[in-house]
């Protein structure tokens, strides 16, 4: 039986993310805890409620055990609507509350990494159109500048916008998140202003803070033609110019290209400092003319995909390599800022886990300048539309009595973190079934 041990560079960041909606509970002046109380929005009519009780304080217990767990970094977004409860009034409480856990990572000897913007907004915002009204370029950029103002000397690292793309698809496509429409005009014209939010909060944020590091957490999703034929390579084109591409590079070219809507914004250009690379899966992709609301295309995963137990993710380490060559185009440093899967079982979790990092050492080891990565998540936490059916945390979480449960993905990701290493004991502890893959003969 081959052994080796996989090592990663010394300083390599080992974390886990989170975002203020999904875990602080009670959120209650944002457009997200609206939404929930609509009808029908939520599978199963879940509501975040108390979600993992952070605001509450338990963000502490959940931080010990991230460092118990040889974590040296955390991501959390701070929440717009708590910071700037009034278009006219900050609450300078949250932002304690805020410095209170950064000092908390501090303590803990743990490098933090804030978001600015992960998917909610304050309802004052919502009521005004949101991203859709322009308005909120100088908005962001102000409420940016606030935070950063009070949180600089606690971090270093920072996300403005948690998966722009996702954002303007899943609330202007129809899939899913607030506001709930269905106008591809209206989601091109969100984008668009998001690169523009994006570039004015750069620029602040490095006027308050020079030697800081900003980027965008990145959703790139691999999507391939089902068969060779030119419909079904059109819309897989399509796609991937439209989701992967089109913000992304404008931060590189000042050029916005969404194919229905181009734009220049040349002060986007040279507004990342790294890249955040978000990786879950890829989709096969196929033309269909039943499909007109989700432009003619039907997307799936291979009949023979290893997938997570609700079907939402399909375990595919070489699209993940796929995401991390694709991002390697913007010559910057790497983090891998969301990688994780669903699984209340724990089995699929694990093979999951020791196969994307196991790719992303290749990666490495051919010079990609990969800096760190931050497993989604460290406990389960409230899953948007999808509510608390999928559960993505190390540790597990019971939302109506709050007691968490260690699960054994967590011992395996303690294990990789603690050694800065995948190593041939812990892959056939944790996940036997995948050491000939890890270690072919």
């Amino acid at each position: 039986m081959p052994r080796a041990t996989f090592n990663f560079p010394a300083g390599f960041l080992w974390g886990s993310a989170t975002a203020a909606h999904q875990v602080e509970g009670n959120n209650f002046n944002n457009d997200w805890w609206a939404w929930e109380q609509q009808e029908g929005r939520i599978l199963n009519g879940d509501r975040s409620g108390k979600a993992c009780d952070w605001w509450a304080g338990r963000w502490r217990e959940d931080f010990d055990r991230a460092q118990d767990g040889w974590q040296n970094a955390h991501r959390f977004s701070v929440e717009w609507s708590r910071i700037q409860p009034e278009i006219d009034r900050w609450d300078e409480a949250a932002l304690d509350k805020y410095r209170q856990m950064l000092l908390g990572l501090r303590e803990r000897g743990m490098t933090a990494m804030i978001t600015l913007h992960h998917f909610t907004n304050p309802l004052w915002l919502a009521e005004m159109g949101g991203w859709e009204n322009d308005q909120v370029v100088d908005l962001f950029a102000a409420y940016a500048r606030r935070t950063v103002e009070a949180l600089k000397a606690h971090c270093q690292f920072w996300v403005t916008i948690n998966e722009p793309n996702v954002y303007a698809n899943a609330g202007y496509l129809g899939d899913g998140f607030p506001p709930g429409k269905k106008d591809i005009k209206a989601a091109l014209k969100v984008l668009s202003n998001m690169v523009k939010g994006h570039a004015a909060a750069y620029t602040a944020i490095h006027e308050i803070q020079p030697d800081a590091q900003v980027g965008v957490a990145h959703h790139w999703r691999g999507f391939k033609a089902a068969k060779n034929s030119p419909f079904t390579s059109a819309v897989t084109r399509w796609h991937h110019k439209v989701f992967n591409d089109a913000f992304a590079l404008t931060l590189k070219s000042g050029k916005f290209d969404a194919v229905q809507h181009k734009e220049d914004i040349p002060q986007a250009r040279g507004t990342q400092d790294y890249f955040g690379l978000n990786y879950y899966t890829r989709d096969l992709v196929r033309f269909d003319l039943g499909k007109g609301g989700s432009m003619y295309t039907d997307r799936f995963f291979p009949k023979d995909a290893d997938l997570s137990e609700t079907g939402f993710i399909a375990n595919d380490p070489e699209g993940f390599k796929e995401a991390i060559r694709w991002t390697n185009q913007f010559e910057l440093p790497i983090y891998i800022t969301e990688n994780g899967c669903d699984d209340t079982k724990d089995d699929f979790r694990r093979r999951y886990l020791l196969q994307h990092i196991h790719a992303m050492w290749h990666m490495v080891s051919f010079n990609i300048p990969i800096k760190g990565y931050f497993h989604w998540s460290q406990v389960d936490n409230f899953e948007w539309e999808r509510g608390w059916s999928q559960r993505f945390g190390l540790w597990a979480l019971d939302p109506l009595t709050q007691i968490r449960t260690r699960r054994k993905s967590a011992d395996l990701y303690a294990e990789i973190c603690r050694t800065n290493a995948i190593t041939s004991e812990a892959v056939e502890k944790f996940a036997p079934e995948v050491y000939d893959l890890i270690y072919p003969v």
